[in-house]
């Protein structure tokens, strides 16, 4: 079973920086990336990575968020810059392969001054 544990979430003031990270256990070769949902609003995607390194991104991010990870530790990072308030969302990380798709459980990123 495929378990993904979050961390890096908070509270930042408009135009700083939060890094997000997602660490996953149970498997290997994991396509992983990130989704965020509003409150009111349907979940997004901000970006995924496959484990070749290809990656994909919402085009709100517009140069502002970058994903990365780390094979060896089978982690996803998504380094955000430039946080307006409208970024305010709970992270959601996500892991596929083999059609099987698997989710953790949400970290809050609040934009506020």
């Amino acid at each position: 079973q495929v378990q993904l544990v979050e961390s890096g979430g908070g509270l930042v003031q408009p135009g700083g920086s939060l890094r997000l990270s997602c660490a996953a256990s149970g498997s290997s070769g994991l396509t992983m990336g990130w989704h965020r949902q509003a409150p009111g609003k349907e979940r997004e995607l901000v970006a995924f990575i496959t484990i070749n390194g290809y990656t994909n991104y919402g085009d709100f991010v517009k140069g502002r968020f970058t994903i990365s990870r780390d094979n060896a530790k089978n982690t996803v990072y998504l380094q955000m810059n430039t946080l307006k308030p409208e970024d305010t969302a709970v992270y959601y990380c996500r892991a596929n392969r083999y059609g099987r798709e698997y989710w953790g459980q949400g970290t809050q990123v609040t934009i506020s001054s």
